[in-house]
């Protein structure tokens, strides 16, 4: 009996999963939650053989979840949850050591596959995800880039208008050592304006 976990906090999608694990006979669905914090409380008592995560929770983000429970857990197999279709999400995901990755909106018998594929031991994408991540046309971010506390501070900043002298000013520090974390978050992210960092910090949750 393979025992699976599911942590995810939208009510629709956790009805159509339960479904679809209740009318398999070698699945057991034996716990479901809706946060890390309880996910984490009830991997500390049992750790099942399979987690499928949801990407977006109330408190952290599933990337940062499975990055955690990959750190305590390492034989815990991970499926990640998505709606996010970007190439720089699914290589984050992926970077963490997850076992697989299923968009929201894949059938059912995808999730069945990634399940099975997974506990023997495979890396598995559903047919979207797979294409998007391979396609050599496909624009952008390889992976989401992993910035500092300061540079998070400083990014939330520009969004609200502020010059780089204000900034500066409003965290104690001179304007460039300011223009240096813009420099390095340009770096970074791979464009030459703030304009580009917070449209791809806003579209991953960055802020």
């Amino acid at each position: 009996m393979i025992r699976v976990y599911i942590t995810d906090d939208h009510p629709i999608v956790l009805e159509g999963i339960k479904n679809l694990l209740s009318a398999r006979d070698e699945i057991a669905l034996t716990g479901i939650f809706q946060n890390s914090k309880d996910t984490m409380d009830a991997l500390s008592r049992e750790v099942p053989d399979l987690l499928l995560l949801d990407i977006n929770l109330p408190d952290i983000s599933g990337i940062e979840l499975s990055k955690q429970i990959r750190d305590i857990y390492p034989d815990l197999k991970i499926i990640v949850l998505s709606v996010h279709n970007e190439k720089a999400v699914i290589g984050s995901v992926l970077q963490n050591g997850v076992n697989g990755y299923v968009l929201k909106n894949s059938i059912g018998d995808e999730i069945i596959e990634a399940i099975h594929q997974v506990l023997e031991g495979h890396i598995y994408m559903c047919k979207q995800s797979k294409e998007i991540y391979h396609n050599q046309d496909n624009n952008g971010l390889d992976t989401i880039p992993k910035i500092t506390r300061r540079e998070k501070e400083i990014l939330q900043l520009v969004t609200e208008g502020l010059t780089s002298s204000q900034i500066a000013e409003k965290l104690f520090i001179s304007p460039h050592t300011v223009e240096t974390h813009r420099k390095n978050l340009m770096e970074k992210f791979d464009v030459n304006n703030m304009t580009a960092i917070i449209k791809y910090a806003t579209e991953f949750k960055l802020l």
